[in-house]
């Protein structure tokens, strides 16, 4: 058994929850937050057997897509001005970022 924990933007979460209970995969969803862009994530636990991996990473991959966002840096407090850009840079956001671990137990009570 593992545990897929899968860290996406709020944009794709419905999407992505959806296409879960239709492919009857349960998930527990946090509410979390990313540290560089500050902005909402939603994290999925999503426990399957050992042959259901490749299938929730299909179905993370289709629903969870990568895009550009303008983000407007923060200013330096106390470091280098010289290297500090003033202006909106573009960054790629979403997609997802998947961890697979291996359960050692599972037991629902």
């Amino acid at each position: 058994m593992k545990l897929v924990i899968a860290i996406v933007q709020d944009k794709d979460s419905h999407r992505l929850s959806n296409a879960l209970v239709k492919s009857n995969y349960r998930a527990t969803k946090l509410a979390t937050t990313g540290g560089f862009l500050k902005a909402g994530n939603t994290t999925f636990l999503i426990g399957v057997d050992d042959n259901k991996v490749e299938d929730v990473m299909r179905l993370i991959k289709e629903n969870c897509k990568a895009r550009e966002q303008l983000v407007s840096p923060v200013s330096p407090l106390g470091g280098n001005a010289d290297s500090y850009v003033p202006y909106p840079v573009e960054v790629q956001v979403g997609g997802a970022t998947v961890f697979v671990l291996p359960i050692e137990q599972f037991m629902q009570v």
